[in-house]
């Protein structure tokens, strides 16, 4: 009978040398808190039970993560490991196995986790260990002389002997619930810390004769807590050098993979190239053969194959057709939809707007809350006007128009099939089909005129 699991993860410190209001499990790692990138693994194991203990801040921690289906256990005051996981204990079932994790141990794999279940015969505890250089300030593995784990001593209370040796817990463990209770009952906190440590239940369980076995993270820094802004930098800087290693295992061509951010999914497709300092947020797909320039920024985009984002464009929920050319400094907002072969040039600005295939919006331009048909040509310097100052209105252009440059379309307004506008027009009349239409004012020189002088 498959055995019932239940994660607990701790999260109720403060963080005091993060010198920050903001919890510490909130502080971001690749874009999102360090708790919520705990709870992702967590749940690729597919829990029975989630419990989070929370504690300092608990309402931001609560409200930042209010979409998660959890039971959450609140730790009035911090006395230690074991005194936040008997908070727990009201959630947890009588039978199965608990995991335990840590709310700032971000980068802590599923799959790591996996082969600590594997360890695991569902009545045994099972603990990640690891074996480093310098074991300085980690509690250590005390074995027998059958290589048998007894207990855990905590640096601040270890001998001389103990302080050598290299075996060192994570913290991260894995306890029978018939037990646990019991356990967490138990414990005391005459030690150096005045708390009560979760580590202790390894003495217990020996006394008890429950069965104590290992596994070990794939990669030390699986393991790696955080408790200050140095920390979070380099565990940022390991886990952004993991994910550009495996893009370019995937046959991504990534001209630096030092210099690029990934805070969220990136999925690319074959022969897919990124230049330097590019940050992709939230959800992104490029497809086959997209180029993507140096300091480029896009979030939640769909970019079709074949097309390239040059240097300096800013893409934010955008949809980009195929063989398109946008950029560079080009910026693409919320609700910009792109057909095939389109072309956005240097400071140009799209927002909720649609340009049909083969559509050009090259130079200085600003179109929002427009729909444009193929084939158009928009020149230099046009504006749709869609805001009164209350309300935003639509710009309608049909297939094949052409906009003169520095175009006013002060919308709502329509502008017909194959119409052309000549340059310098302000429109704010229907548009007919192919003719040409201007609004100019006469052109006036005014005689005697002379610049005015500063005044001495």
């Amino acid at each position: 009978m498959e055995q019932t699991l239940s994660v607990v993860i701790l999260a109720a410190g403060q963080g005091k040398r993060m010198y920050s209001s903001l919890p510490k499990v909130l502080h971001p790692l690749a874009g999102k808190p360090m708790l919520r990138q705990v709870i992702d693994a967590a749940r690729a194991l597919q829990p029975q039970k989630l419990c989070i203990v929370y504690g300092h801040g608990g309402d931001q921690v609560r409200a930042a993560l209010s979409d998660i289906d959890a039971e959450w256990a609140l730790q009035e005051q911090q006395l230690g490991t074991g005194h936040a996981v008997r908070q727990a204990l009201p959630f947890l079932p009588a039978e199965g196995m608990t995991l335990v994790l840590f709310g700032d141990v971000p980068l802590i794999r599923s799959t790591t986790l996996q082969a600590m279940l594997q360890a695991g015969n569902g009545d045994s505890m099972v603990l990640l260990t690891d074996v480093i250089a310098n074991p300085k300030g980690y509690g250590r593995i005390v074995r027998d002389a059958e290589e048998r784990i007894v207990r855990i001593v905590e640096e601040k209370d270890a001998s001389d002997a103990e302080r050598h040796i290299r075996e060192i817990n994570t913290g991260i463990m894995l306890l029978p619930n018939q037990h646990l209770g019991g356990w967490l009952e138990r414990l005391s906190n005459r030690n150096a810390q005045g708390e009560y440590y979760l580590t202790d239940v390894i003495g217990m369980a020996v006394a008890d004769g429950v069965a104590i076995t290992s596994a070990n993270p794939a990669a030390s820094w699986e393991t790696y807590g955080v408790n200050s802004k140095v920390q979070l930098a380099e565990l940022e800087r390991i886990h952004q050098q993991e994910l550009a290693k495996a893009l370019l295992e995937q046959g991504v061509m990534l001209l630096d993979p030092a210099r690029i951010d990934i805070r969220g999914e990136l999925k690319a497709g074959r022969d897919v190239s990124i230049d330097v300092n590019c940050v992709f947020e939230g959800k992104v797909v490029l497809e086959d053969n997209v180029r993507i320039g140096p300091n480029c920024v896009i979030r939640n985009t769909h970019i079709g194959a074949g097309s390239e984002i040059a240097a300096f464009s800013h893409i934010d929920d955008a949809v980009v057709g195929k063989s398109a050319r946008i950029g560079p400094y080009a910026r693409l907002r919320p609700g910009a939809e792109l057909a095939a072969e389109t072309h956005v040039g240097n400071f140009v600005e799209i927002k909720k707007a649609v340009l049909g295939k083969g559509s050009k919006v090259n130079h200085l331009s600003y179109v929002g809350d427009a729909e444009i048909g193929a084939g158009v040509n928009v020149g230099a310097g046009t504006i749709t006007c869609n805001y009164d100052g209350v309300n935003k209105h639509k710009t309608v252009i049909h297939d094949d128009a052409f906009i003169g440059s520095g175009t006013m379309l002060v919308a709502p307004v329509v502008v017909e099939q194959g119409a052309t506008i000549g340059a310098g027009s302000t429109i704010t009349r229907q548009v007919p089909a192919e003719k040409l239409t201007l609004e100019r004012s006469k052109q006036v020189t005014v005689p005697g005129w002379s610049r005015p002088l500063k005044n001495k």
